[in-house]
């Protein structure tokens, strides 16, 4: 897809009211956008219908719903701690970034600098702090995994769903 046709796509929802960019009045936040009023309720019908058919039409399936924040135990015990990151380089002439093992070449392929960073590592983790101080005692980390919760609370899940 083209940038322009990207743009009018996004205008044709703005006016419609199916998504506006985040923050817009501030000068929005590239890349994020809030549903409108008509962006909402096509969510909401395509998330039920999922359901309904995923959960409640299927005998060998439960529902849950999970906290996004995670402890830091959970992740250094599933590996993620240490190892969910990428190295990055970095063009210092024009920003762009590349994942170190996806990139060929000694010059930058956005505008042909050959002034690049080390491959550095970057951490695809969101770190945030829980309650009023912030602490060692404070840290979780937003979940990086959509299936994280369901291996934390599958004994949950089954002692509640139980058929015995």
């Amino acid at each position: 897809m083209t940038a322009k046709t990207m743009e009018e796509l996004v205008a044709l929802c703005k006016r419609r009211g199916f998504i506006f960019q985040s923050n817009e009045i501030y000068g929005g936040l590239q890349g994020l956008y809030d549903y409108g009023p008509l962006g909402v309720e096509l969510k909401n019908n395509l998330k039920q219908s999922w359901w309904r058919s995923m959960v409640f039409d299927r005998d060998d399936v439960e529902g849950l719903d999970a906290s996004i924040l995670t402890k830091p135990s959970v992740l250094k015990f599933s590996g993620h701690q240490d190892t969910f990151t990428d190295p990055l380089i970095d063009c210092k002439n024009c920003k762009a970034r590349w994942k170190a093992d996806q990139f060929k070449s000694s010059k930058c392929p956005s505008c042909g600098s050959d002034d690049l960073t080390e491959p550095r590592p970057f951490n695809l983790m969101f770190k945030t702090a829980v309650g009023p101080v912030e602490d060692k005692e404070s840290f979780a980390y937003l979940r990086p995994e959509t299936a994280q919760q369901i291996f934390t609370n599958f004994k949950n899940v089954l002692d509640s769903t139980s058929k015995n």
